[in-house]
């Protein structure tokens, strides 16, 4: 079996895409920027190419001037394709993270074309997916051809990752940065009065599940003083670092994978990728392994920490949509917060300001029209903003209205009161 890889010109790698060929793009900090901008280069000679992916980083396909070549069918709705999705030059499958996989290994999403971004192979002939094994994994295995770009940059991740030169078709040598995500600049006093409600709920050995963003700094950035917290998450970023290198994240307790971080994906800064290279006590998984809420559910004290859009006076949860307008996916929320309210300790947590930029309040009487449900009022446990925290698990109707309102804005409690009395089922004070 060969160990080597024989490179080929970009421009000779995407040539064997053909129009009406359904086309996996490698995600996240792994995006395939420099394929996927010589792809595009061949728009004229492509008609109704179909790609897929989840979130997508390093490369813009909003342009209306691929309309006629391309269609995105996502996985996800980043910024990359937002414009295109909701403009009907693509569109989005709802569908839980943990089961993206399933639609590759069944053919339910047949995939024709995989093209992945992967480490320089090893000795023994094996690249790694490094930042974002998820999904891509999957799509790999049942791709009819493999289109990878080789780099050096990209960090060699332990775990379930691996892919060996002999199902890579064609390679290109590629020494570029992958891209980067920060946040710190975007982080408020809001944000870290949300970061510290949040940390308060974390305990000692604790299991974590971690985003992206300035609440997840904000939150880990206050656990210096835990012990024994373990690290289960879809995906993790530069926060992380100094409790794993204290000894605060050790994984000591964790029933799933003891002793490891478990991820499904990486995205941060380059200090992130650096870290995770070739560090034996970070494992990269299939997310059909890492976000299931079976497995999940095995770890003490999950701690889940997911964002929302909007939150009803009910406890329903929209944080794919604004309205009818496709922002974002279901992604992981659900997988983590069914696995966290099954987890011994379990604390399925929705984190949020109690405000948009543009003052308009979170928590609403209704949901806008049209928009999507991805936690139901039947799942929701813990709603913290920078005016507290409540569990609305086991309250009424009524009663959670009330707690939801005594952590909204002041500027809107009166309005939501109002509100919540003109739904006529429902007392102006909570039964206490």
């Amino acid at each position: 079996m060969k160990k080597t890889l024989n490179y080929i010109s970009a421009e000779e790698a995407v040539s064997n895409v053909r129009s009406g060929h359904k086309v996996f793009l490698h995600g996240s900090a792994a995006t395939p920027v420099h394929l996927i901008k010589k792809l595009i280069e061949r728009k004229e000679s492509l008609e109704r190419v179909e790609l897929m992916s989840i979130s997508l980083y390093g490369i813009d396909l909003n342009d209306p001037a691929l309309q006629d070549h391309f269609f995105m069918n996502t996985l996800f709705v980043s910024a990359n394709v937002r414009q295109a999705v909701n403009n009907g030059r693509g569109d989005y499958v709802p569908v839980f993270l943990s089961e993206i996989p399933k639609l590759f290994k069944e053919e339910i999403l047949p995939v024709d074309v995989a093209i992945i971004h992967v480490s320089e192979p090893d000795r023994h002939g094996y690249c790694s997916l490094g930042t974002s094994v998820d999904v891509a994994r999957a799509a790999v295995s049942k791709a009819k051809y493999v289109i990878a770009q080789v780099n050096p940059r990209m960090p060699r991740l332990h775990g379930d990752g691996f892919v060996h030169v002999s199902e890579i078709d064609a390679a290109v040598l590629i020494n570029e940065q992958l891209p980067e995500l920060s946040y710190a600049s975007e982080c408020t006093p809001v944000t870290d009065k949300i970061g510290a409600q949040v940390a308060e709920l974390v305990e000692d050995g604790s299991t974590l599940q971690l985003g992206i963003g300035c609440i997840p700094d904000s939150v880990v950035s206050k656990l210096g003083h835990l012990k024994n917290l373990g690290l289960h998450s879809e995906m993790f970023s530069d926060g992380v670092i100094p409790l794993i290198e204290s000894g605060v994240i050790n994984n000591s307790l964790k029933k799933v994978i003891p002793g490891y971080c478990v991820t499904g994906f990486l995205l941060g800064t380059r200090k992130l990728y650096e870290f995770v290279d070739d560090n034996p006590m970070i494992k990269g998984l299939g997310i059909d392994q890492v976000n299931d809420p079976r497995l999940i559910s095995k770890n003490p004290k999950v701690t889940a920490i997911n964002s929302a859009i909007e939150v009803d006076l009910t406890g329903q949860v929209c944080s794919d949509s604004i309205g009818t307008y496709q922002f974002s996916g279901i992604g992981g929320q659900m997988d983590f917060i069914r696995g966290a309210s099954l987890s011994a300790g379990g604390k399925p947590i929705i984190a949020i300001p109690s405000t948009t930029k543009k003052g308009i309040s979170r928590i609403v009487p209704y949901l806008n029209k049209g928009a999507g449900v991805v936690t139901t009022r039947g799942d929701i446990h813990w709603v913290v903003t920078e005016y507290g925290r409540v569990n609305l698990y086991g309250m009424n109707m009524n009663q959670r209205a009330h707690a939801l309102i005594s952590i909204a804005h002041p500027d809107h409690r009166e309005e939501l009161d109002r509100r919540l009395y003109e739904r006529g089922k429902m007392k102006v004070t909570a039964k206490e």
